[in-house]
């Protein structure tokens, strides 16, 4: 089974590679009739110089020492904004707040006293209202 598979497929390139001839021959008529010569393709590029391995070397130590640069900035930017700053209530600003808290107890107290107090005498006069109607009679 395996011999008629490479039988199959050396046929199928020995095809493919004639083919291949005639394309490039007819792409080689038809750049005649361009008018671009012979059937040899169009010249390449020309060769680009490399680069020598000391430059690469100091191309990439540059570009090291930038990037080290660059993270060494955003560690201690980093860090900076990490740590807030400790704020201290001083004893004067302290006791100013103890007293406006004292102050402001009192005022509600007093509220609330005065809330009260008018139910409580209501009371006590209607209390005394039956009771003088009660010794009348």
């Amino acid at each position: 089974m395996a011999g008629k598979n490479h039988d199959l497929l050396a046929m199928a390139l020995v095809g493919y590679e004639a083919e291949k001839v005639k394309i490039i021959a007819a792409m080689a008529e038809i750049r005649a009739r361009l008018g671009q010569g012979s059937g040899a393709p169009a010249p390449a590029a020309p060769k680009r110089h490399g680069m020598s391995a000391a430059a690469r070397r100091r191309i990439a130590a540059a570009q090291r020492k930038r990037w080290a640069a660059v993270k060494k900035s955003q560690a201690q930017s980093a860090a900076k904004a990490a740590v807030p700053k400790k704020r201290k209530l001083s004893a004067a600003g302290r006791k100013a707040i103890i007293a406006a808290t004292k102050k402001r107890w009192a005022a509600q107290r007093k509220a609330a006293a005065k809330k009260t107090k008018p139910v409580a005498k209501a009371a006590t006069k209607a209390v005394a209202a039956k009771a003088a109607t009660a010794a009348a009679s």
